[in-house]
């Protein structure tokens, strides 16, 4: 069944120089080394770089997660509410955010001022919970301390553009050489989605968002068998997630096994355009594309266009 459309969540104000921006690990660990390029790269725009005190924390326990659940989760409910902070962006994705929601005071953070969230992989479920239990429109784009961010130069520059310069209407046009159409059409949405893995994994909880019907849905993954792929996406076709969606927009499957056959197999008889490798997601470089705002998909042209600047 159809749930409500979408509708465009609240947009932070892009930044400027002088800014003050919080470092959080609500999942795994990070590299010392590349969370120390990634802050360089941060002060080299101008802006004031806070790490919060449990980034380099590893779980006694458990090695795949950047410390304890409680101290991950108070880390970034410190950074979110604290008004001297512009944005929050996460050092790294892997897994652990799941096991961190839950111990967010959701009541004391919609109260906070607005800001940008950056973040892809794991990030998805908080992407989620912002869009669901603040409104918030949050950014999906390169994190900290991880290899693209601090190595490809197009990765960095994407992301500075959009935490920070007005868009004229031409870069709102997001497309990528390899972006090709694999049901023609084109449609028009609210920004919704992340790692496919992760949107299955949030149906019927608390965080996840109901329906993304009425949007411009975007998945990809990592690392994944074609099995779990289709696994993920029959979840998410069985739970009437994807009813009434308007189009779909397929960014990177790095190491994962083909998947356009299986995209069109599965995807394909939601009969709504769908382009595929716009360029978002893991692997060696990545572009930055918002979450909750109004876009148009031409899965003819390769392109997603936003209706909107991602920031105000």
């Amino acid at each position: 069944m159809t749930g409500v459309p979408l509708r465009p969540l609240v947009r932070a104000r892009r930044l400027v120089p002088g800014d003050r921006v919080a470092v959080v690990s609500p999942a795994g660990p990070v590299p010392k080394d590349r969370l120390d390029a990634g802050c360089a790269i941060l002060r080299s725009w101008g802006l004031d770089v806070v790490v919060m005190p449990h980034v380099l924390s590893t779980h006694p326990s458990f090695e795949y997660l950047a410390g304890a659940d409680a101290d991950r989760a108070a880390d970034l409910q410190e950074a979110w509410c604290d008004p001297s902070v512009a944005a929050v962006l996460c050092a790294r994705g892997g897994y652990g955010v799941q096991r961190v929601v839950s111990l967010m005071d959701w009541a004391a953070m919609v109260h906070a001022e607005p800001k940008v969230l950056v973040g892809y992989s794991d990030i998805t479920a908080l992407h989620s919970a912002f869009a669901r239990l603040l409104g918030v429109a949050t950014v999906h784009g390169p994190m900290v301390g991880t290899e693209a961010f601090v190595t490809s130069a197009s990765t960095a520059s994407g992301l500075r553009s959009m935490l920070f310069s007005p868009s004229s209407l031409e870069a709102r046009v997001l497309g990528a050489p390899s972006a090709r159409t694999l049901v023609p059409g084109v449609a028009s949405g609210v920004t919704v989605g992340g790692c496919l893995a992760l949107l299955a994994a949030e149906i019927g909880t608390p965080t996840g968002l109901p329906s993304a019907a009425g949007g411009i849905v975007l998945l990809e993954d990592v690392g994944e068998k074609a099995y779990r792929l289709d696994g993920f996406l029959t979840h998410l076709l069985r739970s009437g997630w994807l009813d009434g969606v308007a189009g779909i927009a397929l960014g990177s499957w790095h190491d994962c096994e083909p998947v356009e056959e299986l995209m069109l197999d599965r995807l394909g008889p939601l009969g709504v355009p769908i382009m595929t490798e716009l360029g978002f997601g893991h692997g060696p470089s990545t572009i930055t594309v918002p979450l909750g705002v109004p876009a148009t998909l031409d899965a003819d042209a390769g392109t997603l266009t936003l209706d909107v600047d991602a920031l105000v």
